[in-house]
């Protein structure tokens, strides 16, 4: 639990500006998070916004701004992120993570722990990317997902993207346990999915945590709950 400074508040001061490290529970939206969080702080009327999209199948790190302080949000996005995770070598799936069932079972068998470590060369470096189909990236106003999901066909343009260390921590197959740290804008999905392609394989994302951003680490974040007492707590002592 942290400010800027990386200090514990004995009092929130939502209006004049905050930035709350909030550990995002899985299936929780970063829309949910605000909303709840807001929810919480009302009846006052406050800004809240957060720097840096989780999907619902992430867990981990989100920068919660209010007040003033969201003038910021912009430059925290840009930082560097670190996430741990699980590429599965299974089978890809058409959202490259566990939103979507294996349409593309894979034969990992043949596959080592010397090419597994070899292939994280070819994705450290400035690289170009296809951000997913199953993103929030408009298309004349719509979320590609929704076209995805309606069968369509989805034309994205690759994005330029910089992976600054790709570590591998554990080879269990199909899993393989990952440490990587990269650019804003970077879908770990994507680094998944082609992974497994540099492998000759189909894989898919199978877990994810964002563990940093910038220099805030997801170890000083909130309980999501603990966060909702300790504002509760304060608004009852203001009223009483």
């Amino acid at each position: 639990m942290t400010q800027v400074e990386d200090s514990i508040p004995s009092v929130f001061h939502f209006a004049e500006g905050e930035v709350l490290l909030v550990d995002k529970p899985l299936e929780w939206t970063s829309f949910d998070v605000v909303g709840k969080l807001r929810n919480t702080m009302k009846p006052e009327k406050i800004k809240v916004g957060h720097a840096g999209t989780l999907d619902p199948l992430a867990s981990g790190l989100l920068i919660i701004c209010t007040g003033k302080f969201t003038k910021r949000i912009d430059s925290f996005q840009a930082e560097d992120k670190e996430y741990t995770g699980i590429i599965n070598l299974s089978g890809a799936t058409p959202s490259y993570d566990l939103e979507t069932a294996i349409d593309q079972p894979s034969d990992y068998s043949a596959i080592t722990d010397e090419a597994i470590q070899a292939t994280t060369q070819q994705f450290v470096g400035d690289l170009e990317q296809f951000p997913p189909a199953h993103s929030a990236i408009k298309i004349n106003g719509e979320r590609v997902y929704e076209k995805a999901r309606r069968g369509e066909e989805v034309e994205l343009k690759p994005r330029r993207i910089r992976i600054s260390g790709f570590i591998i921590e554990k080879i269990a197959l199909p899993e393989v346990h990952f440490r990587i740290t990269c650019s804003k804008g970077t879908y770990i999905r994507s680094i998944a999915h082609d992974f497994g392609k540099a492998l000759g394989i189909g894989a898919h994302l199978s877990a994810l945590r964002r563990t940093k951003s910038g220099n805030f680490d997801v170890n000083n974040a909130w309980n999501l709950q603990d966060l909702i007492e300790k504002i509760k707590l304060q608004k009852t002592s203001n009223q009483a």
